[in-house]
Parts: structure tokens; sequence; C-alpha cells
């Protein structure tokens, strides 16, 4: 009976396929990864009180400055999955705290060029993961053996707080104006005593010119 024909792999380009398919993974990881360093880069010169304002102009012709990270990102037109992470990543940062969106894309952007080093050296995706999981219950673990407990009742700690915030904003030269308008209006619409957030849907905002 004759031996039947070897099948020949097939090139393409001269390399063969299985190598391809192999190669094509990595390349998106790392695809990912610079779009998302791309959208931290974008937001990184406006973090701190040194950082600067961004001037945007819209489709239709509006200009708006601001450093803060949400509302830049929500003006950028991103089109990569990876790089709209980070923007919901920012959104949901501002809804929960409503402070620290810029630090948290930062941080993400630092993470993923840490994480580019650690795929570069052979080490799978898998073991990052979990690594920066365990890292991420250590962290959490630390901060909350630091953090000072702040009572609502303690009306200082609170405009101090409040004014921290600020520093990094546009309004910051107003901030000893805000702060207690801003502490006023959150402690009307909770109650101290059993309160742990605040839904800032009860407070209404009126721009009057003046």
């Amino acid at each position: 009976m004759p031996a039947a024909p070897k099948q020949k792999s097939v090139n393409h380009g001269g390399k063969r396929s299985e190598y391809q398919d192999k190669e094509k993974p990595t390349q998106i990881r790392f695809s990912n990864i610079n779009a998302a360093k791309a959208v931290a880069e974008a937001v990184r010169t406006s973090l701190g009180p040194r950082g600067m304002d961004k001037m945007i102009q819209a489709a239709n012709g509006d200009v708006t400055i601001t450093n803060d990270g949400a509302t830049i990102l929500k003006q950028m037109q991103v089109l990569h999955p990876a790089a709209k992470m980070l923007v919901e990543l920012s959104h949901a940062q501002d809804v929960e705290a409503g402070d620290g969106t810029t630090s948290v894309v930062v941080i993400a952007g630092s993470l993923l060029e840490a994480c580019a080093k650690l795929l570069s050296k052979g080490i799978h995706p898998t073991s990052i993961s979990e690594s920066f999981q365990n890292a991420s219950e250590k962290s959490v673990q630390v901060l909350q053996e630091i953090s000072t407990p702040l009572k609502l009742s303690d009306r200082d700690s609170l405009l101090k707080s409040a004014s921290t915030s600020l520093n990094s904003k546009v309004v910051s030269q107003y901030s000893s104006l805000l702060s207690p308008l801003a502490v006023d209006a959150v402690m009307k619409v909770i109650d101290p005593a059993t309160a742990t957030n605040v839904d800032l849907r009860d407070i209404k905002i009126v721009k009057r010119l003046g």
C-alpha cells in the first residue's frame, strides 16, 4: 500500500503560518497597552497643583478649558476599545469619589507600562494579572491601616478636605469661598449620623452671571 503524501506547511512571506498565529495575541496586547498609555499621557500633564489646563475645541466650535481628567476624556473622541476602558475608569472614579479622575488614569497607564516590560521578559499574562490582584489586596490593606477616620460632625476637617480637592482646579484661588458652600450643601442633604455617601443629584447648581 503506497504511503500517504506528506503535508507541507504553507509559507506566507517566508514565515510559517503557525508562528504568525502565536505572535498575533502578543501584538494585540501591546497594541492595547500602547493605546491606553496614549490616553494616560494626554492627561498626565494636567495632574496636580502645577498641572496645566487643556483647551479642547468641540466639533460645533465650543471651547472648553479645564484640567479635570474626566472632563478632558469626555471631550476626547476615543475609538480604541482599550483606550475607552480608561475613559470609563475615569468616569467611574468621578461617580464614586468625585475626585482623582486624572490620578486613576495616570496610575493605570503606569501599571500597563510595567506590564509591557514584564511581557517583554516572557512572563505569562495570567501570572502578571494574578500578581497585580495580590498587590491590589495588599494596597487596600495598607491604605486602611494608614487612613485617618473622619467624622462628618468635624466641620474643620471637611473644609480642609474640600480645599485640598479644589487646589488643583481653575478656581483654586476661590477655595476659601467655595469650600464652605460645598460642605454646607452636602451636609444639608444627608443625615450625618448614618450617611456614608451622598447622591450629588440631590444638589442643584444654578449658574448665574455675576
